[in-house]
């Protein structure tokens, strides 16, 4: 990545969408970012959040430093037209990476793969570390983009697995979930259910992914002894998480900035029993008795992010992919 300090290598879509990049090393890559920042080697502050009174928008910029890579990185996110069907959103996301040895620039990039990358393998890690030591059926909802990846990740983490579930209505997007599954997991096959319901009471893991137009929201009597129902977008109701066992969050503090629509009629969320990072240092386990019901919030943290765009910008260095622009002179 050698450069001067005038310019700034900027990496596409394209670019990164032509890079080669296996599931499991993904996953480890996230899971050493929040080793890392339990052991206090990383930083990882509390997101900034704007948005307008009729809601139609919303913002977020996030910092953070992996204390492993030894960099500093930005994280901003723009979506517009929340009120709005999903084709009609627009979704703007960047990261911009700083060396913090040299205090030279690294990259600026389009965070979309990033993110569509992190989130599942996060999702994957907390049904990890929450499921139940037999769990053998698991049910995801919704069939955007968190959806289309969350169950190849969670054979990653758990192969054992047994049966796959999926809810959905969008015809593209239940195709596309097959053919991503197809694509990493080709001996295996997923169930569409149409009884959500009856597909919940199965179901040992649930992951909820769905946007937030959906009609589906799981309750609390729908769970079996022993589930982990882990939110990502939508698709559990408020239930899940005010009569669980067990709470974790991969960030309390994010939870109580991007989950208030899980809040009870006062307006409140419950207190979280431990997040992520610490039960991934070993330091903690998430769940204490087989039986218990755990309710997972994946809210992201940016120190994933980060992580993972230094790997794809190292990547990229190494393919000479992205364009170099002199910002600074």
């Amino acid at each position: 990545m050698d450069r001067d300090d005038t310019t700034l290598r900027v990496l596409s879509t394209s670019d990164l969408a032509g890079l080669d990049i296996s599931l499991a090393d993904v996953v480890d890559t996230v899971e050493q970012a929040y080793r890392t920042l339990a052991a206090g080697r990383s930083d990882n502050p509390r997101k900034l959040t704007v948005k307008p009174a009729d809601g139609h928008s919303v913002s977020y910029a996030m910092l953070g430093r992996d204390g492993v890579r030894n960099v500093v990185a930005i994280k901003t996110s723009y979506k517009h037209g929340l009120h709005e069907t999903r084709e009609r959103q627009h979704y703007y996301t960047t990261l911009s990476i700083y060396d913090d040895v040299t205090g030279l620039p690294v990259a600026m990039m389009d965070c979309s793969r990033i993110g569509s990358l992190r989130t599942p393998a996060v999702s994957a890690l907390l049904a990890r570390e929450c499921a139940a030591p037999d769990a053998a059926t698991a049910l995801v909802i919704g069939t955007g983009t968190q959806g289309r990846l969350a169950l190849p990740f969670l054979l990653t983490t758990l192969p054992k697995l047994k049966r796959l579930l999926l809810s959905g209505t969008h015809p593209d997007g239940i195709a596309a979930v097959r053919n991503e599954l197809a694509r990493h997991c080709p001996d295996r096959e997923v169930e569409l259910v149409t009884d959500l319901p009856s597909a919940a009471r199965d179901a040992d893991i649930i992951i909820a992914t769905a946007g937030d137009h959906t009609p589906a929201a799981v309750e609390a009597g729908w769970l079996k002894p022993g589930a982990t129902a882990i939110l990502v977008g939508h698709g559990l109701a408020p239930s899940t998480l005010h009569r669980a066992d067990r709470i974790i969050a991969t960030s309390e503090a994010q939870m109580r900035v991007t989950g208030t629509d899980m809040a009870d009629a006062d307006g409140n969320l419950p207190a979280v029993d431990l997040e992520l990072p610490v039960i991934i240092s070993g330091l903690s386990k998430a769940r204490t008795a087989p039986e218990q019901r755990i309710f997972a919030y994946n809210s992201g943290l940016v120190v994933t992010d980060i992580a993972l765009g230094h790997r794809f910008a190292q990547l990229a260095a190494d393919q000479k992919l992205g364009t170099e622009v002199a910002l600074w002179r």
